[in-house]
């Protein structure tokens, strides 16, 4: 218990201290006009009150991953707690604040004009391509899995709800902000927070310790190393480059910079505390690490949360979890193609005030992601873990080229960035889907590449400008 109630205390510390210490050094102004002020259309650039864009980000960042990441990092003991906690306040907020930030700063633009700034004109096609891919393959495994979940749920046919969220996707794709997302999105973000708190309570009623061993080494039965495993499994729960894809859309939507804080890093922290919730409850529920793996083995994440909400909330309350999975998964998933509509118009200097325009790139993002749910993309999926801390590792490199050529303090971005780097690349010549190398070849490599980037950074130069 007292490891949970320890770590709750440092992400709320984390945001109040470090990330005020991140708004400081990025430079927020409320003197600035925001994209959202500035270039208001009714479509994208829409004002919104500060509450509601900080719940839709919320909303809009989460997805699966602190509830499903968080339950396959349980695997590995206490020690995931930490990485959620630190990974949270060090990492994942840097990442979501400075990225949405330079949007904000930078017209609202989305993440590869980042990169295409910084970094290389050449390189940004490359990126845009992979970054429209990962969106639409998130796009279309956050259909496929809530409409699993739904027909379940209902006792009903998976293709009558996967056509049913299509219908809906190509709706929060195609109208202005406001229409759908604004008005019901911070209704369904006060949901989950309401099922997570009611879990939360459940959890304090228990008797007994939560943890049945209290250390932080590693308790994988299966003695998987928790470097790089444990860094990729977790995802969203401490850091995750999808969300620097979202951010520019709440981006368009902030009134004030200095919301920034509330909204980027603020959601960051709250969803590291719902990685939290559900990493205590896995291990306290099943309270042997050998049963818990076998649980997530034959009963997947989403068995895993419906047997522990059945256990604590009862028949109706399980079903209210698992809705509110279905609905992380679905409003993540309709802004993931939101992005993609985005980012292919900003490359291409398309007019989104156009409807017709805006029509034809919702309906080409939707149709490749409904085409991708008509093959089996599960080997696909199984580099997507490895594709989305990538991008935050991309994301973290270019901001830090970009504080260093504002001459600003860039180790906060720095340190991780070279962190996730030795994550990523370690993973990659680790794993079998890589180059499946030895554990100790993979860190060499891994060394020998993270290291190369760092000289690259340290040689590049910029005028002030």
């Amino acid at each position: 218990m007292y490891f949970f109630i320890l770590s709750v205390f440092l992400l709320i510390l984390g945001y109040l201290l470090y990330g005020t210490f991140v708004e400081k050094t990025f430079g927020a102004c409320k003197e600035n006009k925001t994209p959202a002020v500035k270039y208001t259309d009714n479509v994208d650039f829409v004002p919104l009150p500060v509450w509601k864009v900080f719940l839709i980000q919320f909303l809009n960042i989460a997805g699966l991953g602190p509830v499903f990441g968080a339950i396959l990092g349980a695997v590995y003991g206490p020690v995931c707690l930490l990485w959620i906690v630190f990974g949270s306040i060090f990492a994942g907020g840097v990442h979501d604040y400075l990225s949405g930030m330079f949007s904000v700063r930078y017209k609202g633009k989305t993440i590869d004009f980042l990169v295409k700034k910084i970094l290389s004109k050449n390189f940004s096609v490359i990126f845009m391509l992979f970054l429209v891919l990962i969106l639409i393959l998130v796009g279309a495994v956050f259909a496929l899995n809530p409409a699993k979940m739904l027909a379940n749920i209902f006792d009903s046919d998976v293709l009558i709800w996967t056509i049913v969220i299509f219908g809906y996707y190509f709706l929060t794709t195609l109208l202005p902000v406001d229409k759908i997302i604004g008005r019901f999105y911070p209704i369904f973000a006060l949901l989950l927070i309401a099922v997570t708190i009611s879990l939360l309570i459940c959890l304090f009623r228990m008797n007994g310790s939560w943890f049945a061993q209290e250390t932080f080494t590693n308790l994988h039965p299966q003695h998987m190393p928790i470097f790089p495993l444990m860094f990729i499994t977790v995802a969203c729960g401490a850091i995750s480059g999808f969300h620097s894809t979202q951010s520019p859309i709440m981006a368009r939507c902030l009134c004030n910079e200095m919301q920034g804080r509330t909204v980027f890093y603020g959601a960051m922290i709250l969803e590291g505390f719902v990685a939290l919730v559900w990493a205590t409850l896995g291990i306290a529920f099943f309270h042997d690490q050998s049963a818990y793996l076998n649980a997530v083995t034959t009963l997947g994440q989403g068995g895993v949360v419906a047997k522990i909400s059945e256990s604590f909330l009862g028949n109706i309350g399980a079903k209210l979890t698992v809705l509110s999975v279905v609905i992380l998964s679905v409003t993540s998933g309709d802004t993931a193609f939101r992005s993609a509509r985005l980012t292919i118009s900003e490359f291409f200097k398309i007019n989104q005030t156009n409807l017709t325009k805006r029509l034809m790139l919702s309906i080409l993002v939707l149709s490749i992601g409904i085409s991708f749910t008509m093959t089996d993309i599960t080997k696909l999926w199984m580099y997507f873990g490895w594709a989305n801390q990538f991008l935050a590792m991309i994301t973290l490199w270019a901001i830090s080229l970009f504080l260093k050529k504002k001459r600003r303090f860039y180790l906060i971005s720095l340190i991780p960035a070279l962190f996730m780097s030795m994550v990523c690349f370690t993973y990659i010549f680790y794993e079998k889907i890589g180059f499946n190398m030895s554990a100790q070849n993979a860190k060499i490599s891994a060394f020998i590449v993270t290291l190369t980037i760092l000289i690259f950074f340290t040689r590049k130069v910029y005028n002030r400008k």
